[in-house]
């Protein structure tokens, strides 16, 4: 299959190059060509069918004309070695937990088939692959997990200084090996506009061998959709449900997009967001106004100017009003944030992550105006995470920390400071990454 530019469809790019590069030279971000739909053969038996078994069918629909069967079995096999349950806190009232995985997030299920992925892609070659990536919070961490002391592979993370919980760092700073952590002077935004220079800075990008690892590369895209059906089959026949999507970069929306483009029945995608708010807005008032991001409790979705919004719209044909016929936008503040965080641990006896807890606000809105509706909510991460928000609104010790976190508590931070400029980063890659 090839793959074009958002920005250009006459660029055109097979599957290695698209996930290896990860950005085209103009700037835009890689689609297929074609986009796949799952056929009667799976839908008649979908509710059947294992967790591994959904992913082998929806990998082999996006990349089997690219990847042999057995391989694409081995990469989801390997991917999926967790699950995410759908936890009903009360009737039309659900939770998907997606922190199951080693760094406790739902970037582990992206970061784990991108790195078998990328593995099979250069199964043939000597050069050292180079990870560029930025994080908010999650994808940092996922991604130094996935690709920690794999043969041939280095990462490069970067993070906003002072933006990021203090064990969230830890899963950035303290694995040491083949993983660098740079802390920058500046917002999320600011690293991932570093990020996206390197790779459009196409003499650097091809000397130093980067490739990214954050959702502006599809093959992080293509696994998330997985436990969108997964999710969905375990509803009651005949029911379509609204998929709550807390909401940053956008990656795991446009996923929840790519299931329902595969065929599966979607009410409605809730862009559940912080006061960074650019896409609610925009589904608002058909507007589209980035901005600096500004820091909240819900430090993963602090994003001012989505890099998915160019996959939204390519998928709905640039049309706003076909967006906005099935997306809902909705924003809340911190303090209502924290509100949410205590009112489903008091009603439910759940802990829910100041995300998951923008989510949940944005589903009980929803059922608020339509009765009918069933919500899906996303929970993203594990509230241990969090610790300072989780402890000032439930109490110190509530909310168990697991072991693989809790391990990472007396480990040192190592990290290289930054700043946001574009040329000491350019001379930090040439001196460090040879």
């Amino acid at each position: 299959m090839k793959y074009h530019s958002t920005n250009n469809p006459n660029h055109q790019v097979d599957l290695k190059e698209a996930i290896l590069r990860s950005l085209p030279p103009d700037n835009g971000l890689y689609m297929p060509n074609e986009l796949p739909v799952l056929g009667a053969d799976f839908w008649n038996v979908w509710r059947g069918l294992s967790f591994r078994e959904i992913g082998i069918a929806v990998a082999g629909a996006f990349f089997g004309e690219d990847v042999p069967e057995e391989d694409i079995r081995k990469i989801v096999e390997g991917t999926l070695e967790f699950d995410a349950p759908l936890v009903t806190l009360e009737p039309k009232d659900h939770i998907l937990e997606l922190f199951h995985g080693p760094t406790l997030a739902f970037k582990d299920f992206g970061a784990r088939f991108m790195a078998r992925l990328m593995a099979h892609l250069t199964r043939d070659e000597d050069r050292m692959l180079t990870v560029l990536v930025a994080t908010s919070g999650d994808t940092g961490g996922a991604v130094a997990s996935a690709f920690h002391n794999v043969p041939g592979t280095r990462v490069v993370i970067l993070y906003p200084k002072g933006k990021v919980s203090g064990l969230q760092e830890k899963q950035l700073t303290a694995l040491g090996g083949n993983i660098t952590a740079l802390e920058i002077e500046g917002t999320f935004d600011d690293c991932q506009a570093l990020v996206k220079k390197a790779f459009l800075d196409r003499e650097l990008s091809e000397r130093m061998n980067l490739t990214s690892a954050n959702s502006i590369n599809l093959s992080r895209l293509v696994p998330q959709s997985f436990y969108y059906i997964h999710s969905a089959r375990q509803l009651a026949e005949g029911v379509e449900p609204v998929f709550v999507i807390p909401s940053g970069n956008f990656g795991n929306l446009t996923a929840g997009l790519l299931a329902r483009q595969l065929g599966l029945k979607v009410e409605r995608f809730l862009a559940a967001t912080n006061r960074n708010d650019v896409i609610p807005e925009y589904l608002l008032k058909g507007e589209y106004t980035p901005r600096p991001s500004v820091a909240t409790i819900s430090n993963a979705m602090d994003v001012g100017a989505p890099s998915n919004f160019v996959r939204m719209q390519a998928l709905f044909g640039n049309s706003w009003e076909g967006m906005r016929g099935c997306i809902c936008g909705m924003a809340f503040s911190d303090e209502e944030t924290r509100a949410g965080v205590r009112e489903v641990k008091e009603r439910f006896d759940y802990n829910i992550d100041p995300h998951g807890s923008v989510g949940w606000l944005a589903a009980r809105k929803y059922r608020e105006m339509h009765p009918g509706a069933e919500t899906i909510t996303l929970e993203t991460a594990h509230p241990s995470k969090f610790p300072d928000v989780m402890d000032a609104e439930l109490g110190k010790g509530v909310v168990e920390v697991p072991e693989r976190l809790a391990v990472l508590a007396d480990k040192e931070k190592v990290a290289t400071q930054l700043t946001k400029e574009w040329e000491p980063f350019r001379e930090w890659l040439g001196e460090n990454i040879a």
